[in-house]
């Protein structure tokens, strides 16, 4: 009989993937030394790299396309606490027209009061979390098998996860004629849940799909070059699906069935 447990206590595993991402609607406050301004429900979508075997699989260009990437601890058996980064870009949609209110007292085309329909051209407003929008999280996650052959070499499991970490993007924003950030910051927190489905072959090679849904709050972006004053903030909503190559191995003897 095969006592082997491919989620059992002591194990670990690292996956590496590739998402797709989703964004809700969101008011966006950005406030400078001569500006204040609040933007009401802005759109915005994610900016997956199109396909190259290079930038998806050399290793110097894998982390240029959306990703994900985990590392995980079975800390008893078919429960695993794991340590990730979803690597999402968050693009505003271009000349939409979007609800402002505040001012501009700088001198400029657009200096004034704004309370209505403002055109978000990319000469008054381009804003994009593309180096990206980086989720650093920890979660906790159930396996549950649903079929193992007698060998164990082929295993199919559903798992459920949720966590919860920080944000922690490159915002890339330009804003009238200020310089743009160009550092990474830690601009607030975000949650999340997924479900999932794993196919482990051979006990250890596994494919792994997911689902995730959560809620992103960032009351501290930094907009513009290092000592010019500019923060934003935003909360939104996100859905994410995807796809990630993972290696099951056990670390402890207590990982088998006595």
């Amino acid at each position: 009989m095969n006592n082997w447990k491919p989620y059992g206590k002591h194990r670990m595993y690292f996956y590496w993937g590739w998402n797709r991402a989703m964004y809700t609607k969101s008011n966006l406050s950005i406030q400078g030394a001569d500006y204040d301004l609040e933007l009401h429900q802005i759109a915005a979508h994610d900016r997956q790299t199109p396909f190259n075997v290079n930038k998806y699989l050399r290793v110097d260009y894998m982390t240029i396309p959306q990703n994900n990437w985990r590392i995980g601890y079975f800390i008893k058996d078919n429960l695993a606490l794991s340590f990730g980064v979803d690597h999402m870009k968050y693009v505003m949609d271009q000349n939409q027209v979007v609800d402002v209110e505040g001012q501009i007292s700088r001198e400029g085309k657009y200096k004034g009061v704004y309370d209505g329909p403002t055109t978000l051209t990319a000469d008054f407003l381009t804003f994009e979390h593309t180096d990206g929008l980086n989720y650093v999280h920890f979660q906790i996650e159930k396996y549950n098998q649903f079929f193992q052959t007698k060998s164990g070499d082929v295993v199919f499991s559903g798992i459920l996860a949720g966590g919860a970490g920080m944000l922690f993007p490159k915002t890339n924003t330009k804003f009238l004629d200020y310089e743009r950030n160009d550092r990474f910051h830690v601009s607030g927190f975000g949650t999340g849940a997924s479900l999932g489905l794993e196919w482990l072959f051979w006990k250890h090679l596994a494919i792994r799909g997911e689902m995730k849904a959560g809620y992103i709050n960032m009351p501290d972006i930094v907009l513009h070059k290092e000592g010019i004053p500019g923060k934003g903030k935003q909360d939104f909503a996100y859905g994410e699906m995807f796809v990630s190559i993972a290696y099951n191995f056990g670390i402890h003897h207590s990982s088998k069935t006595k």
